[in-house]
């Protein structure tokens, strides 16, 4: 099996298993088809793994019976960028179908498969053959809102438990430095001024640290020198980048098509048959060679015969 996120995705609408399956493919291919398709989705696909598991054929073999079912219509090598942001990654995938697809269908259901990925979460970092998405992602469940248990008539609204963020750091202060040493009233009195600090957005340590930076060697009042670089040292207000409008559409990462052969990557119909312009090229040249002619193999066995008589020594 591939690490999760990798490895053999089924595409969706196959015929179900018969005795005839791949039965018009030469016997190379009708056999490695055969082990692909009983693999379970998110079993590795690349060319090492599957070598080691098919003994009758080697890492070219199977690289090149590989090229002739992505011809015939059987799979397809794909990549997709997931995540957001920083956290974009690229995920490998080979998509395989036991129903032989023309390239139409291929391309039409990979851009489906593109619109569905935009909103699929990105599977825990990994980074070999082949995200698992064998299906579409179960709805959300709704969580009903929380109810707050109703109150007596009279009863006086609950009060936050503990210190606040911004009085914590105060407090800490002279844990720190013996010279910013201060009273609970002070904290409750300059809490207020720390708090704004914390609601544009600073963190406690961002505000320790301003606080204590280049302190005089003698501090006849801390709560003085503090609330007065509370004022003066307080941080404008950003702008809040973290929501996105409503009417901006999420980003799309569309699945670039690998070719089968060499791995160049591709959009779907740059890639007929899932191979690339020039080992197309070649695949079509390779399978349009016709077999010699036996009597032109004998010829030649019998001219390179009579050289090696005429070379013998008398």
């Amino acid at each position: 099996m591939a690490k999760p996120g990798y490895g053999k995705r089924s595409a969706p609408g196959q015929q179900a298993r018969a005795q005839d399956d791949f039965a018009l493919l030469p016997t190379r291919e009708r056999y490695v088809a055969g082990f692909v398709d009983h693999l379970p989705d998110g079993a590795s696909m690349s060319v090492k793994q599957l070598a080691k598991q098919l003994p009758l054929y080697g890492q070219q073999a199977i690289s090149t019976a590989l090229n002739s079912l992505s011809v015939a219509g059987h799979l397809r090598r794909v990549r997709c960028a997931v995540g957001a942001g920083d956290e974009t990654r690229w995920v490998f995938r080979t998509f395989w179908s036991r129903t032989a697809r023309d390239n139409e269908w291929w391309a039409t259901y990979l851009a489906t498969e593109t619109a569905s990925q935009a909103a699929a979460p990105a599977p825990p970092p990994a980074r070999a053959e082949g995200p698992a998405v064998a299906g579409p992602a179960p709805e959300p469940t709704a969580v009903p809102p929380q109810r707050t248990p109703p109150q007596p008539p009279n009863a006086e609204p609950a009060q936050p438990t503990g210190p606040s963020p911004a009085y914590l750091a105060l407090a800490r202060l002279g844990r720190n430095d013996h010279r910013l040493g201060l009273s609970a009233d002070d904290c409750t009195t300059l809490e207020p001024l720390a708090a704004q600090w914390l609601d544009r957005g600073v963190t406690t340590d961002y505000l320790t640290s301003t606080l204590t930076a280049g302190l005089p060697a003698q501090i006849d009042s801390p709560a003085g020198l503090l609330r007065r670089r509370l004022i003066d040292k307080l941080p404008p207000r950003l702008p809040d980048t973290t929501s996105t409008p409503a009417n901006t559409p999420a980003p799309t990462h569309r699945l670039l098509v690998e070719c089968t052969d060499c791995g160049r990557p591709g959009p779907p119909e740059a890639l007929p048959d899932g191979l690339c312009h020039p080992c197309h090229q070649t695949h079509t040249t390779h399978g349009n060679t016709a077999p010699p002619d036996p009597t032109q193999i004998a010829a030649v066995k019998a001219h390179m015969a009579n050289l090696r008589d005429l070379l013998k020594p008398v």
